[in-house]
């Protein structure tokens, strides 16, 4: 399993020089299996711009996986060149609402006055599906997809290969209503999608002060992201979503202070364009 990074920003993207080394662009996480024709990419913020134009040749088949609508995550779609390569198999998966499908809540931004290009007018071979809350197949994982605690319908998910695991859950506030936290694991939002993953990657977006001014807005401090992966028990945290007011100096010293009270668990803050490769 490959994992390489286009965007680990939150909330807005934050190109600028103090950002050079964490990056600028918002969530984007590309997943591959060495010498597949197939690529899945994990949400669809600015980063899938630049998965895109990068977009091998021979991939015949790309499905995207949006944790959430927010237009962090979403506002690269409309300017992934897969959408626009004639023959592409590309499947959008996104978590359902009570209210509209899917493909028409999308189209409410990938349509005018807002985008020039509809949905429809796609030359890719284009479909559109509401997650599954459960497991599921795409070509080379086995997904895992479970809604977590974040403000609108919002779903994280578990990749496996058969050989190792990983964990995505991006925009992610467990410790909303707790008064010690971690507590009571078994109302844990997100615990059983994260229990004994290899990897996981997690909204770590703010300071323990700035999380007291941003109570419900379903994001995570440093601290409640490293006591959430012991609680699950995985292997290697990646911290993810970095806030946009947040230079490359402050997240060294934020994750440095986090290092220092692991306990053992190796953490590794998401950095634009760096990968992993599991196991």
């Amino acid at each position: 399993m490959i994992v390489k990074f286009y965007g680990t920003r939150g909330s807005v993207p934050s190109p600028r020089p103090a950002t050079q080394r964490y990056g600028g662009n918002t969530s984007c996480v590309e997943v591959r299996q060495p010498s597949a024709d197939s690529v899945l990419v994990l949400d669809a913020g600015t980063g899938i711009c630049v998965l895109g134009a990068t977009l091998p040749a021979d991939v015949h088949r790309v499905d995207v996986l949006l944790s959430h609508l927010h237009m962090d995550h979403i506002l690269g779609l409309g300017f992934f060149a897969g959408l626009f390569r004639p023959g592409l198999e590309v499947h959008i998966w996104g978590p359902s609402s009570p209210t509209l499908p899917l493909r028409a809540r999308l189209s409410r931004y990938l349509s005018p006055p807002l985008f020039p290009v509809r949905l429809r007018d796609l030359p890719c071979r284009l479909e559109l599906h509401d997650v599954p809350l459960g497991t599921f197949e795409v070509p080379g994982f086995s997904i895992t997809a479970a809604l977590v605690c974040h403000p609108g319908p919002t779903v994280g998910y578990r990749l496996d290969d058969g050989t190792t695991s990983l964990a995505y859950i991006s925009d992610h506030e467990p410790a909303l209503g707790c008064r010690v936290f971690p507590d009571l694991p078994q109302w844990m939002s997100g615990l059983g999608l994260a229990q004994g993953a290899d990897v996981l990657i997690h909204d770590a977006q703010y300071t323990e002060e700035e999380y007291e001014d941003h109570i419900g807005w379903g994001h995570s401090s440093v601290r409640q992201t490293n006591a959430f992966a012991r609680a699950a028990g995985v292997a290697h945290l990646v911290p993810f979503h970095h806030d946009p007011a947040h230079d490359d100096d402050m997240l060294d010293s934020m994750f440095d202070r986090a290092r220092d009270s692991a306990g053992g668990l190796r953490i590794s803050p998401a950095q634009e364009g760096a990968t992993l490769v599991l196991p």
